[in-house]
Order: C-alpha cells, then structure tokens, then sequence
C-alpha cells in the first residue's frame, strides 16, 4: 500500500494512509496520497509521535491550511493519543510525475 512515501515503519504507514486516502486537496478533487503530496510518515513509539513531511502543489497553495489540517486530524484519527507533527517541504517541489496512476486516472491524463 505503500506509494513512494519514505517511512520507519511500513505497518504504521500503510495504517496512517487509510485515514489520508480520505484527506483531499479542494481545488483539484484528489486525495493527498493520489496526488503524491505525503513525502515522509515517521513514526517515534518511545515519544508516541508521528512526523509527517508534506508538500503542497504550490508555495501559495490557497487551501494549505485546509489541507495540512485535514492531514493532522486525519492522523489524529488514525492514532490517537500520538503527538502530530506536519511539516510542509518545497523540497523537493511537487511536479505532475508525483501523481499515482490511479490519481492520473481520475484526472484523465
């Protein structure tokens, strides 16, 4: 289940990314995980902590904040009683290759 996304526990992350599934970007109609915005899920059990690194299609994406905190609840949801952390990156910038093929599908690329 696990699509590109670098993490420290292939377990947790495949757990995390039902909740992401549900997580969309508003302006374009595409999950987070489809649009290959989730970079990193780090998971820390001695600190009970998840580390999220993220991207958004843009700098000036105007729906960030809707979506890094759609990302955090979603988290939340999916481990609850952890400390969440959502880090936005423009490193590297998000492009069109990022996409899965099942985002390119219901894009109609």
């Amino acid at each position: 289940m696990v699509k590109n996304i670098i993490t420290n526990d292939i377990a947790k992350c495949n757990q995390a990314l039902i909740g992401l599934y549900n997580v969309y970007d508003p302006e374009i109609g595409l999950n987070v995980i489809d649009l290959g915005l989730v970079y990193e899920l780090n998971f820390d059990d001695n600190t009970k902590t998840v580390n999220c690194e993220m991207t958004l299609t843009t700098q000036f994406c105007p729906m960030g904040e809707a979506i890094t905190g759609d990302t955090t609840q979603s988290l939340t949801s999916s481990f609850p009683n952890w400390t969440i952390n959502v880090n936005l990156t423009f490193e590297p910038p998000w492009d069109y290759t990022k996409i899965s093929p099942e985002g390119n599908e219901f894009l109609g690329r």
